[in-house]
């Protein structure tokens, strides 16, 4: 569940490419503080939010969808969702984006909303998530290399349940969600709160996500670094060569001391 928006470079340049390239220019010390998205960057679905799982969903509702429009229905749902420009965070944003997948693959009744408001309750339970392999490993790294570590998510789900549950608590100093803060990324107040809750400034901090409007783009408009990571390496968001893309975190470490000033 995600929604997404933009920000406008008013000064003379090509665009926000150069943003990026200011941004980078302002790290007088390296970056110390990393802050992670969570949904497909650290987290991704199981099977109960596949097509075959939606068809689960609304079997229980009498409903009918056909799995394999699946792919399509959140393709098309995805792009609707991109078109709010309101960061607030609102349940019946993410209530609609499932009734809209539903809709999509099929589903016809009274029950949709129903069923999409247990699809989006669900969402929000880390057991129907895996961690990619490279999660532990990275975090284990940089944390013992003296890195402050902290999430930053658009999502309603508890932080302390999801930090719990993958044994993540041991390696993190900060988390803050959309839920608990009002506002979603790039909102640029959520970066602002998760910076005040451990006293750092935003040239000190990086941050790591899957989503160039939210997560690259709401960074880059507070004075953050950013590091795109693109795990299916399709390439299919528009970033600026200035911004890091790492296919793994396996790569993060590396790609940290890079943005570190030529001495």
């Amino acid at each position: 569940f995600q929604a997404e928006d933009g920000i406008r470079d008013r000064s003379p340049s090509r665009g926000l490419g150069d943003v990026y390239k200011r941004q980078f220019l302002w790290f007088a010390v390296s970056p110390n503080v990393v802050f992670f998205d969570v949904d497909f960057t650290l987290i991704y679905p199981g099977p109960t939010f596949n097509g075959e799982g939606y068809r689960k969903f609304a079997t229980q509702y009498g409903l009918s969808v056909d799995p394999n429009k699946y792919t399509h229905a959140v393709s098309v749902a995805s792009a609707e969702l991109t078109q709010q420009q309101n960061n607030i965070y609102r349940a019946e944003l993410f209530i609609g984006y499932a009734q809209r997948v539903l809709e999509e693959m099929g589903a016809v009744g009274h029950s949709l909303n129903a069923c999409a408001r247990e699809i989006y309750d669900e969402w929000s339970c880390s057991r129907h998530f895996l961690l990619y392999d490279d999660v532990i490993p990275v975090m284990r790294v940089l944390h013992d290399s003296g890195f402050i570590l902290g999430l930053i998510s658009n999502t309603h789900r508890s932080m302390s349940a999801f930090q719990r549950h993958f044994n993540l608590t041991s390696y993190l100093s900060v988390t803050i969600s959309s839920y608990e803060h009002g506002y979603m990324k790039p909102e640029p107040s959520i970066f602002y709160a998760a910076l005040d809750q451990i006293g750092a400034s935003a040239s000190d901090a990086i941050m790591v996500g899957d989503s160039v409007p939210h997560d690259i783009k709401g960074a880059c408009q507070v004075g953050m670094g950013a590091v795109l990571i693109d795990r299916s390496g399709m390439g299919n968001q528009d970033v600026d060569d200035d911004i890091p893309v790492i296919r793994t975190l396996r790569d993060l470490p590396t790609t940290l001391k890079t943005l570190s000033p030529p001495i």
